[in-house]
């Protein structure tokens, strides 16, 4: 069904907000189709066709996009997406058999939804968070060290409407489409609340004080300056030394979300 005149002046509002960002009108294109998902919980046919207007693009190069990143759903999803890693750490440490637990007791499968409408089941890959593994990840925000007990008590939480709270982030686990709208650049105001870091991954650096350890000084390179910003200090291939110049390798920016203007 077609946004009606509300829904529109509403997403107009935020969509230009949105575009304004960016010099390049076509890289808020990523952004832009996490608002329309937080209004209908997906990306439909709709809301294609009203990012590709938009930005001035025909709705087969905004499929194109949605096709090709998996945090962009084509059908409705659960009011909590419980997303299971089954990588590597995460599947020595019993992630397979957390994925198999919630299938069955869930009684959905993969990129299904329960009959409720609350949970929506995924089979993820790596969640970045191997060192406290295995994870589960609830509308991405972090649950460390599950077991199949503990993740049936999670969605059984999330279901009966209980208090849920990640082991990282903000005390308030947000749903799905709030979830959207904040990768889409609106903010809820908890990007602070919580540990961001716990005991596991900060090891390195308590052993790195105890031990007195530091990191090494940069190597000293002599010669003229104007001669080492120039291609010989460029990596890469060819006469221009086409790449990555040093500088930038040590301070990456990144480029436009999505082509190149």
């Amino acid at each position: 069904m077609p946004f009606s005149d509300q829904v529109r002046a509403r997403l107009d509002a935020d969509a230009a907000q949105i575009i304004g960002k960016y010099p390049g009108s076509r890289s808020a294109l990523l952004p832009l189709l996490h608002l329309v998902q937080a209004e209908e919980g997906y990306v439909s046919a709709d809301g294609i066709e009203y990012c590709a207007g938009q930005l001035g693009l025909t709705e087969t190069e905004v499929t194109g996009v949605v096709s090709f990143y998996t945090m962009y759903k084509h059908r409705p999803v659960g009011r909590y997406h419980v997303g299971v890693c089954t990588n590597a750490v995460c599947a020595v440490l019993g992630g397979d058999q957390i994925l198999a637990g919630l299938r069955e007791h869930l009684g959905v499968a993969d990129n299904e939804t329960t009959p409720d409408g609350q949970v929506s089941l995924e089979h993820l890959e790596c969640n970045a968070a191997c060192d406290y593994a295995p994870v589960v990840m609830v509308n991405w925000e972090f649950f460390d060290n599950m077991t199949p007990a503990s993740a049936r008590q999670l969605v059984d939480d999330l279901r009966a409407g209980n208090p849920v709270t990640p082991t990282r982030g903000p005390s308030r686990l947000c749903t799905w489409r709030e979830a959207s709208r904040i990768l889409a650049g609106f903010n809820d105001g908890q990007a602070t609340e919580g540990p961001s870091a716990g005991p596991a991954s900060l090891v390195g650096l308590k052993l790195a004080q105890e031990r007195g350890w530091t990191a090494p000084e940069p190597e000293h390179v002599s010669g003229d300056a104007d001669q080492l910003a120039g291609a010989g200090r460029t990596v890469g291939s060819g006469p221009t030394g086409s790449g990555v110049s040093h500088a930038d390798s040590a301070n990456p920016r990144p480029g436009p979300a999505v082509g190149k203007e």
